[in-house]
């Protein structure tokens, strides 16, 4: 089994309110550490992937999310410069008034589609964007 290299999997969470504000958070670490980024990470072991949306939701942005829509299966073996990353993003939502950065984040903050052309977006995260909000607007 050990012989075949297998990619990570990740979980992103696009967390939006009525009016298409969105949340992104500012990387405590490296890689893209400053960079803005959805909230997000990897699947633990015997976690399923929406479980994991949930959690690194919470542990990132302190907001208890329901998630909304599967958005899309980002596997471009370039996307992560730690390695071969696959993520699956989904729409959440959840009480943005009760947002705090925690654990992997060093700040966080509500965002509009109008603020991502000036943004330093980590990994691919502004085609994850853009595929959200093209997701909730139908």
């Amino acid at each position: 089994m050990g012989k075949y290299k297998t990619p990570s999997l990740t979980a992103d969470i696009f967390i939006f309110d009525d009016n298409e504000n969105f949340i992104l958070i500012k990387r405590k670490n490296e890689p893209y550490k400053d960079y803005w980024a959805l909230p997000g990470g990897f699947v633990e072991y015997g976690e399923c992937v929406e479980d994991t949306a949930i959690r690194e939701a919470l542990e990132e942005t302190s907001i208890d999310v329901k998630l909304e829509k599967l958005v899309g299966v980002y596997s471009n073996p370039s996307r992560d410069p730690r390695g071969h990353t696959v993520s699956i993003a989904y729409t959440a939502i959840g009480n943005m008034e009760e947002m705090k950065a925690d654990d992997d984040a060093c700040d966080i903050d509500i965002f509009t589609k109008g603020d991502l052309e000036k943004m330093n977006l980590a990994f691919d995260h502004d085609k994850i964007i853009n595929d959200c909000l093209n997701a909730i607007l139908r």
